[in-house]
């Protein structure tokens, strides 16, 4: 396979009647063969051709995960165009740059999102067009009804056959597909140009790991414009003849997230996709269930969750020496508890692959005691994106799996010296997956690739075992004022998700004596503590009390805890902020991705982490915090 035309085409023939989407759009879920997307995306391409889309020109794609999401890119594609992907998360100024970056000629856009695009139409004068998948009141030469297009484009595509396929015919394995923008955390963000072979590469890449099965099928819960995705879902279920369905549209962002079990029970997906956020917000879901039934029921849940987490090792070690002799417990727990659980699921999901962020080992450890993995991956953008896995066959809690077939990969100090097994460095690997550049950035494109080799930004270490271990983003790290370093986000994610007090956590060193923590209290969960002390919440004893409740949170981690020993002290942060506000999409303290923007973390909370390192941040109950705790119970 060397094009995604490639890929389709041989799916096309090899199953024609196979459904590849399935879309809900109004009581009842309807089913789309390889061969009638097939139809539509040749009728899209000739309606492109003939209203002018040349090769290698950009369009950009505005719409929720759908059927004519994956139909307008293949369109494309087809066409001979390349397709700039962009999350429906996006501000105006972000989509008004990444429009404008990356020279789109034409836009497609969904209902949802047509008020951010003519907003800041007049700021793009380079784009010609606007396609609106959901129809236009009045179509003219640059607003294009999407649904009166496949129309044109069915007729002219019927009256010149050949000259539409000899446009897809000539696409070239290194032609450009997408043009991927970064979340843009640091810098203005930059366009990553992925080509047909970078996909259709990893693609093949990905399945060596594990063989996906034609009848599986997914619910796609992730954003399609998300790399991860992109790959995993749209084109890995594609080159097997499986299915992907989509969720079902609500009105609002939240109405379609709430949609997400109700799909889950219609689709009984086999696989899906996610990332640590929505990991962490089904077991939360799973947890209250269960604490709705009684406490008695919650214990013993709580008592089958030891046993499984005993049997079950660090994963492929599972039921091995002594574990032995804990199947049958497991496997009774398994028929009476975890079996319901599943069903919440649908009945038929056999595991998650899980990418996006490190996912903490005690939600791995979690999924795969109920009988769902979670099998961590890791890969970036750039990589198009899949580097490594976990699966469900192959398993090590706490790292990021095995290396797909086909790619090269080192571990780099600080000299760019290889470094054996075992060895901490930057990850940087080499293969056809790895991305052609950075659009119209030359000076990023030569700091990330060198002689070939991307170089990852993130810190790792391969195992003797052929398991690769990351540890985070170097931009991240934790820099002790004697220059050691460490990555936080392991105890970041330790700490919110063993404390039921603490909702987000980001600790911060910068070259300082000591270690500081930013944290977002779940002020609900410290009132309800409250409450059973008899203390009044927002009275002057309840917000010293919440006060005391965080830091004893803090100091489990510290000798004398019952953490203490999980992470060097030193990196335990000495002195403890409360922010008065969470990280959302919205504040842009996290990306589209749910990850934390570290930068905009630290450049909004700037006063706060500069007080951290004052005398007074040595007391939790000062002013600065006292405020806080107020403004959450305000």
């Amino acid at each position: 396979m060397k094009t995604i035309i490639e890929l389709f085409e041989t799916s096309v023939v090899n199953y024609p009647d196979n459904v590849y989407l399935w879309e809900k759009n109004k009581s009842q879920y309807e089913p789309t063969t390889y061969k009638e997307t097939r139809e539509q995306v040749l009728n899209l391409a000739a309606g492109l051709i003939q209203l002018g889309f040349k090769k290698g020109e950009r369009a950009g794609l505005v719409a929720d995960g759908r059927n004519d999401w994956i139909i307008s890119e293949l369109g494309m594609l087809y066409a001979g165009g390349i397709n700039v992907p962009l999350s429906i998360r996006l501000q105006d100024n972000e989509l008004s740059f990444r429009l404008k970056h990356s020279g789109a000629k034409y836009i497609f856009v969904s209902k949802q999102h047509e008020d951010k695009i003519k907003a800041i139409k007049s700021e793009l004068p380079e784009v010609e067009k606007v396609i609106y998948l959901d129809g236009v009141e009045t179509e003219d030469e640059k607003n294009i009804d999407y649904r009166e297009l496949l129309k044109r484009g069915a007729k002219y595509r019927n009256e010149n056959t050949e000259a539409v396929e000899a446009v897809w015919k000539a696409i070239e394995p290194n032609d450009v597909a997408n043009i991927s923008y970064t979340s843009g955390t640091t810098a203005d963000p930059k366009g990553i140009m992925l080509t047909h072979l970078n996909y259709a590469a990893n693609v093949v890449q990905s399945n060596s790991l594990m063989d996906l099965k034609t009848e599986w099928t997914t619910l796609a819960i992730l954003p399609w414009d998300h790399a991860f995705a992109h790959t995993t879902c749209l084109y890995v279920f594609m080159y097997k003849g499986a299915s992907i369905a989509s969720v079902e549209i609500g009105k609002s962002p939240m109405e379609t997230l709430r949609n997400i079990p109700k799909n889950i029970q219609e689709i009984k997906p086999t696989i899906m996709m996610s990332v640590p956020a929505y990991s962490k917000t089904f077991r939360k879901n799973i947890e209250a269930g269960i604490r709705k039934k009684g406490d008695t029921l919650y214990k013993v849940f709580q008592f089958a969750l030891k046993v499984a987490y005993a049997h079950n090792g660090y994963g492929n070690n599972r039921g091995k020496g002594y574990r032995f002799f804990l199947k049958p417990l497991y496997w009774l727990f398994n028929k009476i508890l975890f079996s319901k659980i599943r069903a919440g699921f649908g009945g038929n999901l056999e595991f998650f692959i899980g990418g996006g962020a490190l996912l903490d080992i005690e939600l791995q450890r979690f999924f795969y005691a109920i009988g769902m993995p979670v099998c961590q991956g890791y890969g970036l953008t750039e990589a198009a994106p899949v580097i490594s896995s976990n699966v469900p066959h192959d398993v090590k809690f706490g790292s990021s799996g095995k290396l797909v077939k086909n790619i090269e990969l080192k571990i780099l100090d600080d000299d760019g010296n290889e470094v054996p097994n075992g060895q901490k460095g930057e990850i940087v690997v080499k293969g056809d997956n790895i991305m052609l550049g950075y659009w119209n950035n030359p000076t990023a494109t030569a700091d990330a690739l060198k002689d070939g080799w991307l170089h990852t930004g993130d810190m790792g270490y391969m195992a003797n075992d052929g398991f690769l271990y990351v540890m985070g983003r170097f931009k991240s790290l934790l820099i002790g004022n004697d220059g050691e370093k460490y990555s936080p986000e392991g105890i970041e994610e330790a700490m919110v998700d063993q404390s039921p007090f603490i909702q987000q956590a980001m600790l911060y060193n910068n070259q300082n004596p000591y270690t500081s923590g930013m944290i977002v209290p779940d002020i609900e969960a410290i009132n309800r503590e409250l409450k059973g002390r008899g203390i009044k919440k927002g009275s002057d004893e309840g917000n010293k009390a919440s006060l005391s409740i965080i830091q004893n949170e803090i100091n489990q981690y510290k000798k004398g805890g019952k953490f203490e020993g999980e992470f060097p002290e030193r990196w335990i942060p000495a002195t403890i902020t409360i922010l008065p506000h969470a990280f959302t999409t919205d504040n842009k303290m996290l990306n589209a991705t749910m990850k934390m923007v570290r930068d905009q973390v630290t450049g909004q909370f700037a006063k706060e982490l500069e007080f951290l390192y004052t005398p007074g941040a040595k007391n939790i109950e000062n002013e600065m915090n006292l405020g806080a705790v107020k403004q959450w119970n305000s």
